[in-house]
């Protein structure tokens, strides 16, 4: 119990105590001084009167019941008597007694009044301490509220603060990666333009060639151009060299020994260079094939070349089986052999026949050249693969005695296809020697645009597929004599559609 709590009791039992002090003496001495004023048993100097009522209990109004029995005091009482000090015990009067009764009952109030007070005071104590105690409580619970919110805000705090620090790094990395990444544009655009200025100079640098080597090749065809015979078909002058995405040139070759168009046809190979099925195909046109001849009569194909020449040779082709065919070049004996020798010769697969063959031809060949007879002979015994010159492969082709017509077309087409594979090499090795070699014993109506055209796509052209067929194709003809001639009769029907599949696609 602290001081506050003792003072405010004292204060309480001070006040019970001038209260019943008060009640009890000061209403007994009011009543005696009343009748002291009034009636024979008052006293001066204020003597009080006491009487009891039979129950013993005083009574303060001062008036009495009939029964009831009056005690008076000779003597003043005293505030200190009434605590029975003033009154001796011993008295034997009868006012003694009725004050030492009066006493014990004023004893026995006071400490009544005093447990009472002291019962209230506990009460009012027990009061307090409980109030105490549950402020105590209200207060532990609060500071425990207050604790727990301070903490919660504490831990707030700390998870805002935590909050915080993964804000900032995350924004620190976003900040870095944006960094590297721009870091990392940076290079990468850095490395792009140099990558597209190397490309462009690499670029300006291939146009540069391509410019230079447009002018030296422009200049070579040119030169080499000079060097064949020009002949115009006056048929075919206006129309293009390329229909429907193919080139067609006719391969003639005579037997004459100079450059023109006398002599025989002794081969007819159509040259078919198609965008569309991306082939150079080789198409050998038999010569003893009945067919119609523009303003002649049905005749062999090889006698269109001897009527008219190269133009009337293509309009015959074109009539009987409806290929557009409008540029040629022709060839003499000393043409091709100069080609094959140009190329550095080939090697070709061949029989013990075809051996002999070729020596006998060679004889016919070198007499016409003035040569020994003998020259560029092959041993009669070989075989298999073996490497020929010129003449030689001239010889070769010539043989119309092994596998008749059909075989001499297929010798043709092998010779000329192992001269194109090895063309481009010849041509950047030996190209003087091809120049001169086959230029002049050329003759042909191909413009000088159109080949200097043909050699700038000469490049793509190495990568198309070689294809050779013949015509008649097999089963579409058969043996027949008209006039008194051996030819073959065709249908020509099944032949312009072959052709038509295989050349343009269709």
């Amino acid at each position: 119990m602290d001081e506050r709590d003792k003072l405010e009791g004292a204060k309480i039992q001070k006040g019970l105590e001038d209260f019943l002090e008060q009640e009890l003496y000061g209403a007994a001495g009011n009543r005696a001084l009343g009748q002291g004023k009034g009636g024979a048993s008052s006293r001066k100097g204020g003597d009080l009167d006491l009487s009891l009522a039979p129950s013993g209990e005083p009574d303060l109004q001062g008036s009495y019941e009939p029964d009831e029995l009056d005690i008076s005091l000779a003597e003043p009482v005293s505030r200190k008597g009434a605590y029975g000090s003033g009154v001796r015990p011993g008295a034997g009067t009868k006012e003694s007694a009725g004050a030492a009764r009066v006493s014990a009952a004023d004893r026995e109030r006071t400490r009544a009044a005093h447990a009472d007070g002291r019962r209230e005071e506990g009460a009012r104590n027990v009061r307090t301490d409980g109030r105490r105690k549950e402020g105590v409580r209200t207060a532990r619970t609060d500071g425990g509220r207050a604790k727990s919110t301070g903490n919660a805000r504490t831990d707030g705090r700390r998870e805002d603060g935590a909050r915080n620090v993964r804000a900032d790094k995350r924004a620190d990395l976003r900040e870095s990666g944006q960094r590297e990444m721009a870091r990392r544009k940076n290079k990468k655009q850095e490395k792009t333009k140099k990558k597209k200025n190397r490309v462009v100079k690499v670029l300006v640098f291939i146009a540069a060639l391509f410019v230079v080597g447009f002018f030296i090749l422009r200049g070579v065809v040119g030169s080499v151009y000079k060097k064949m015979e020009y002949k115009e078909a006056e048929a075919f002058t206006s129309e293009p060299m390329k229909e429907d995405g193919v080139i067609n040139v006719l391969l003639i070759g005579n037997d004459s020994r100079l450059a023109g168009d006398d002599g025989r046809s002794d081969a007819m190979i159509l040259v078919s260079i198609s965008d569309k099925t991306k082939t150079i195909t080789m198409t050998s046109f038999l010569r003893d094939m009945y067919v119609e001849i523009p303003g002649h009569d049905g005749n062999r194909l090889n006698a269109a070349y001897a009527y008219g020449g190269a133009e009337l040779l293509m309009e015959t082709i074109e009539l009987n089986f409806g290929i557009p065919i409008h540029r040629y070049a022709l060839v003499n004996f000393q043409a091709f052999a100069n080609l094959v020798d140009a190329v550095g010769g080939i090697d070709l697969e061949l029989t013990n026949d075809e051996v002999n063959w070729i020596n006998a031809y060679l004889m016919e060949y070198n007499q016409l050249e003035g040569k020994d007879l003998a020259t560029d002979f092959l041993d009669p015994s070989l075989s298999g693969n073996l490497h020929l010159n010129g003449p030689q492969a001239l010889a070769f082709t010539r043989n119309r005695y092994i596998g008749t017509d059909f075989g001499r077309t297929e010798r043709q087409r092998k010779v000329l296809s192992a001269v194109i594979k090895k063309l481009p090499g010849a041509v950047a090795t030996n190209g003087g020697e091809l120049a001169d070699g086959l230029f002049p014993n050329l003759t042909t109506n191909l413009r000088e645009g159109e080949c200097f055209n043909l050699s700038l796509n000469a490049w793509k052209f190495l990568g198309y597929e070689m294809v050779q067929q013949c015509v008649p194709l097999e089963g579409t003809y058969s043996n027949a004599d008209i006039r008194g001639m051996a030819v073959l009769q065709v249908d020509f029907d099944a032949n312009r559609q072959f052709l038509k599949s295989t050349l343009y696609g269709e």
